[in-house]
């Protein structure tokens, strides 16, 4: 299967679970493939045959973008090097999960989450400290008694009872021994954050040639973080979230048409505005979708974000009245 079908088909999947879903970026460079939305729930996707192919630099920004965004970064991929990836297991790759399609349709289509991770060494479950400690009082048994039911140490079980994980095989012994479910679920929609390593890169630079751009946002408020394979190039962070920018920048092209398209439709998704400042607006074109279009002068002159703001708003919704 080609990966432009295995990403329509992970699209069309998603829509069926009832999650709204973006276009697929289309342009390069790019860090992900697809953003999904079901409630308050944000997915920005990878979508590849082989995991393997995920690289360190691209694993970072996701999880930026994922901070940025209000969103959860995740892989989506048939196989390693070596093998198929197991359904109902969580990989991590640079720091993001990553599951199988079959994972992926059993958590949103299903509702079932995944129980397993992969971590060097085999494969992992989280146990219920808690449960775990109140189902052997239950049987009023020892930590040794215990113990000696799963060939280990009684050290060994205390740490279980404290939130160590254990493996699959272990994990499987106490459901066994005390006949109900010890596990926790990895929660893929947060991230995994307890099981995902920590982001210690510094973040990219800007471009220079966004230099005044960039000093125009940051002079009226906003925190402007830039990208390096994302199909815009700044998340401009406000203190209210719905009122961040996407930002991009470059003489009005084809390219720049398609990727002011595929902002709009990652805007719509993700619920933040998107704008591009171009050198000269073709036509006079006041957006392109929902992405205002405006001219760098235009923005050297705007004084603060509520005259940003507006300029966005009229430019949308007069291409919209001409539409």
């Amino acid at each position: 299967m080609s990966r432009q079908a295995l990403v329509g088909n992970i699209s069309a999947m998603l829509s069926d679970a009832g999650f709204a879903v973006s276009d697929r970026i289309a342009v390069r460079p790019k860090s992900f493939d697809l953003a999904a939305r079901r409630g308050e729930d944000v997915l920005l996707m990878k979508v590849l045959a082989n995991v393997d192919a995920f690289d360190a630099a691209t694993g970072m920004e996701m999880r930026r973008l994922g901070h940025y965004l209000n969103a959860t970064p995740l892989v989506l991929a048939l196989r390693t090097r070596d093998e198929d990836l197991k359904p109902g297991v969580v990989y991590f790759r640079h720091g993001v999960p990553a599951i199988s399609p079959d994972t992926a349709v059993d958590m949103f289509v299903e509702g079932v989450p995944p129980l397993i991770y992969a971590a060097p060494g085999g494969l992992y479950v989280d146990i219920d400290g808690d449960v775990l400690h109140d189902a052997r009082e239950e049987r009023d048994w020892s930590l040794g008694r215990l113990a000696s039911e799963l060939g280990v140490s009684r050290r060994t079980v205390s740490k279980y009872e404290d939130g160590m994980n254990a493996s699959v095989e272990v994990a499987a012994q106490l459901e066994e021994v005390f006949d109900e479910p010890l596990s926790s679920p990895v929660d893929v929609l947060d991230g995994a954050d307890e099981l995902a390593e920590e982001d210690t890169s510094e973040p990219p630079e800007h471009d220079p040639d966004d230099d005044a751009i960039v000093t125009v946002l940051t002079r009226v408020g906003y925190d402007v973080h830039p990208t390096e394979r994302a199909p815009f190039k700044t998340v401009s962070e406000d203190e209210d979230p719905a009122e961040s920018l996407l930002t991009g920048h470059s003489s009005f092209t084809r390219t720049a048409k398609k990727r002011a398209e595929i902002m709009s439709s990652l805007g719509t998704i993700i619920r933040i505005q998107s704008v591009y400042v171009v050198d000269d607006r073709a036509g006079g074109r006041e957006s392109v979708d929902d992405t205002a279009l405006i001219e760098r002068s235009e923005l050297e002159d705007v004084e603060d974000t509520d005259d940003l703001r507006d300029l966005i708003q009229g430019r949308v919704d007069r291409e919209a009245e001409s539409a």
